[in-house]
């Protein structure tokens, strides 16, 4: 075991004891936070058990839901759809790889608070979590393909922040409080582990956008970052991608397609393969 590698594992297990001292008080809180109907409590079921035999563990987040659409192109395509179909997409093309399992957040059209989303993640062992949008924008022109990480800095751009503002504002559509949101962010030692954590963001970021650009345009260059609250796991590498511009017109032709949405499909499973190749070099290495 290298220094590296224990003293994440110490960081881990402490932030573990401090989660497991706090549930008690967050329990009612959490409890009326992720509430669901009872037509999304009959689409979940108990998540397996972390894969088996080394497998790594991705899991796809299709953004919106059930009552949040996300965004709305002119032609009245709605993102919550579009996203479902390139996470399905996704899930079916990573099975093809016999050391990865792709999950996803949810199979149809039902709601789930941000927050769920990361819990989720956790519940199922993720070794990684990705989720996938189609935003809009208030310029119809405004297109092209790109990454977010999560930043506790502030955001990289005027573009990451009006997106990350426009998408953490999901939970109020859905009915969730402000005040019960970013339970992550109350722990101690949260900095301390995600540093880490955003680092890997990164490098995903990179390997996700590589594999985009020779298919689509990309709106920006570099994996951008900005506090998406659906990001904001302690320990889990996480990104944000937003496969076009459904505001945009052509782009929402686009996303229309099937073929457009494979060739992004097959991108994104490109980078996640990637990642994880350069990854699993990384850990080989003598220390």
């Amino acid at each position: 075991m290298t220094p590296l590698t224990s003293r994440r594992q110490l960081l881990l297990s402490a932030l573990a004891f401090t989660l497991l001292a706090n549930k008690s008080v967050r329990a009612k809180e959490e409890s009326a936070t992720l509430k669901l109907s009872s037509a999304q409590a009959r689409a979940h079921t108990p998540p397996p058990p972390p894969a088996a035999s080394g497998k790594k563990i991705v899991m796809i987040d299709p953004g919106h839901g059930g009552i949040d659409s996300g965004a709305v192109g002119e032609e009245g395509s709605e993102e919550k759809h579009v996203v479902l179909e390139i996470a399905n997409h996704i899930r079916e093309m990573l099975s093809e790889h016999p050391h990865i399992e792709a999950r996803l957040t949810r199979e149809s059209d039902y709601f789930i608070p941000l927050g769920e989303r990361v819990e989720i993640a956790h519940q199922h062992g993720a070794n990684l979590f990705m989720s996938i949008h189609a935003d809009g924008f208030t310029s119809p022109d405004a297109s092209g393909a790109s990454v977010f990480a999560l930043s506790n800095r502030g955001a990289s751009s005027s573009m990451a922040r009006y997106l990350s503002q426009r998408e953490n504002a999901a939970d109020e559509v859905g009915g969730v409080k402000a005040a019960q949101k970013d339970q992550y962010l109350q722990q101690v030692l949260f900095d301390l582990v995600q540093t880490d954590t955003i680092k890997n963001s990164l490098t995903l970021g990179r390997h996700v956008l590589s594999q985009i650009q020779p298919v689509h345009h990309l709106h920006s260059q570099h994996t951008e970052q900005a506090a998406f609250a659906v990001l904001k796991s302690p320990s889990i590498p996480s990104v944000l991608v937003e496969t076009s511009f459904i505001t945009n017109p052509s782009e929402e032709r686009l996303l229309g397609t099937t073929a457009f949405r494979k060739k992004i499909a097959t991108a994104i499973v490109g980078g996640i393969v990637s990642y994880f190749n350069e990854f699993d070099a990384h850990n080989r290495r003598p220390s």
